[in-house]
């Protein structure tokens, strides 16, 4: 049997037909992975939160403890893939776990969770490229009293549209995808290299600058928050877990990649460490060529990072590696919303979200999902509307992205534990013996750096100064309730419970066109999803292609 068949039967296995090309390699998925996390520069771009929360000891020593929890929840959600691979990953686990209602509540609530982290993510990518783009400008005139909301509205729009409109057309050529995020990847190596060489020759060779000694870089403690060291030491974890989050996205790529119960698991530990060695090294080479913190801190852009290449590296410099990266993290943008559409579209195949029946369409044309692409740019460009009000409600909403992303990678595997390891699927990646110590260990690190993530940047704030991506997490969890009980309770993922029920009632395939229909009458016409049908003869197809009963391959099977 083909590795496509293969991958067609595992996927019907689960109640799915197959939606796009496995077009994907086990390089091409790395490189878009490594392209959404892109730790290094987001690193620098958040290089004040690591300044003042720690500074270097948080920078580089919790950098450390962030990669060590992040391997774990890696290569635990690896696991978890291995067994199920599905593009909606995270609730679909936990629909599979957990038996009765309230597993499928909890797993609509972890396709809300997921979905929103996702899209703040997405807003997250453009008002990045956004502020670069505009940092510019400042580098340039520091007097500038720019940028005015209604500007940075307008570039974060046009941004928007850009990504839409190129993800829109990328999937007409299989090969097209692929091909972009190795471009991407590769120049965003070859930018890691020019950056991190560029300062450190420019300070080697400039008699007026100088590298700082390695005890500052590797020693230095700087608290300027007001809160306790300890707890510090907690928020700073912050800076590190930003970047390294989001290696889920090759989870919901699942289907688009050959073989994913082995190339998933290996595409998510391995991001992992490139991220975190990567994002190492560039601080590393920034703390040696910083020349003056409370300089940096008081940038122009608001950006240290940006001050710090230009008084290595000298404007014009900074400048031009500055605009060549803005156009790589365009190709980055792009590596996000395609992950993120794939989810949008996961979620709505199940029914998890309202019109799941108008966004679950994939074009047979353009070979994408077109509506959830268009009503993804609509939703984030709704998001940029923020900054004609509050660019601190702008920040609020997408610091809840690592929050909800970090929820959503904690809440299966808290169920697997529950649960007992034994009810997980047969799988080819397997923790074996170091599976629950490693399952808890991720457990303690998501609920760790949740709860650091509500905490304001000091204590006794005023109301203007408050973290408030927990009144943004709380008002998402009250909506996707609302919706449960308006639509996601009659539609969310009871297509699988008739499923169930037809092949427990069901022992013979129906080997006729007619015979089918009668059966997806008989056991679904209570189906108010409308989706339940086509799933159901996906399973039927499996003895066109297969010539097996589905008792032989284990379908649906919750003992494993």
């Amino acid at each position: 049997m083909s590795q496509a068949t293969s991958d067609d039967l595992e996927l019907a296995s689960m109640g799915y037909e197959p939606a796009f090309s496995r077009k994907f390699g086990t390089w091409s998925m790395l490189a878009l992975a490594f392209n959404i996390l892109g730790t290094w520069m987001v690193f620098a771009y958040n290089l004040a939160g690591g300044l003042t929360n720690g500074g270097p000891v948080s920078i580089l020593w919790g950098l450390c403890t962030a990669t060590v929890g992040n391997l774990a929840v890696a290569v635990s959600l690896g696991e978890l893939c291995s067994s199920m691979p599905t593009a909606m990953g995270q609730a679909y686990w936990i629909f599979r776990l957990l038996d009765g209602p309230w597993g499928r509540f909890l797993s609509y609530l972890c396709a809300w969770i997921n979905t929103f982290g996702w899209s703040a993510i997405t807003a997250s990518q453009v008002a990045f490229i956004t502020n670069f783009m505009l940092a510019i400008q400042s580098m340039i005139d520091p007097t500038w009293p720019g940028p005015w909301g209604w500007l940075l509205f307008v570039v974060y729009l046009g941004i928007t549209l850009l990504l839409s409109l190129i993800n829109a057309g990328a999937c007409r050529k299989d090969c097209f995808l692929p091909w972009f995020n190795n471009i991407v990847g590769i120049q965003f190596v070859a930018l890691f290299v020019a950056f991190s060489l560029a300062m450190l020759i420019s300070v080697g060779t400039d008699s007026d600058l100088r590298y700082r000694s390695g005890s500052f870089v590797f020693g230095t403690w700087l608290n300027q928050t007001g809160w306790p060291d300890g707890v510090v030491w907690f928020i700073g974890l912050r800076f590190s877990a930003y970047g390294l989050t989001a290696f889920d996205c090759v989870i919901h790529m699942a289907e688009e990649i050959p073989a994913p119960r082995v190339n998933i698991p290996r595409v998510l530990y391995l991001v992992v460490l490139i991220g975190a060695v990567t994002g190492a090294l560039f601080m590393v080479v920034s703390l040696f060529c910083i020349q003056n913190v409370s300089q940096a801190l008081s940038s122009p852009t608001g950006l240290p990072f940006t001050t710090i290449l230009t008084t290595t590296v000298g404007l014009n410099g900074a400048v031009a590696l500055i605009a060549v990266f803005e156009v790589n993290s365009v190709g980055q943008g792009v590596s996000v919303m395609t992950a993120t559409s794939r989810l949008i579209w996961g979620v709505a195949r199940d029914g998890g979200l309202p019109w799941a029946s108008y966004l679950s369409h994939v074009d047979a044309s353009w070979k994408a999902p077109l509506r959830v692409l268009w009503a993804e740019g609509i939703f984030i460009a709704l998001i940029g509307v923020l900054y004609l009000f509050s660019e601190k409600a702008l920040q609020a909403v997408i610091s809840v992205s690592t929050i909800a992303l970090t929820v959503s990678y904690g809440l299966p595997i808290v169920c697997l534990v529950l649960v007992g390891r034994d009810r997980l699927p047969p799988r080819k990646f397997h923790l074996g013996r170091w599976g629950y110590p490693l399952n808890v260990t991720s457990i303690i690190y998501c609920c760790i750096t949740t709860v650091f993530f509500f905490f304001p940047a000091q204590p006794n704030t005023s109301a203007s100064e408050m973290n408030y991506a927990i009144v943004v997490f709380g008002a998402m969890l009250v909506i996707s309730v609302i919706f449960w009980f308006v639509s996601g309770k009659k539609n969310y993922l009871v297509t699988d419970t008739a499923m169930q029920r037809a092949i427990q009632e069901q022992n013979l395939l129906p080997l006729t066109e007619h015979i089918r229909n009668d059966q997806i009458r008989h056991y679904l016409e209570a189906d108010r999803s409308r989706l339940a049908a086509s799933r159901l003869m996906a399973l039927w197809s499996i003895d066109v292609v297969a010539q097996e009963p589905i008792d032989e391959i284990g379908l649906y099977n919750p003992e494993g």
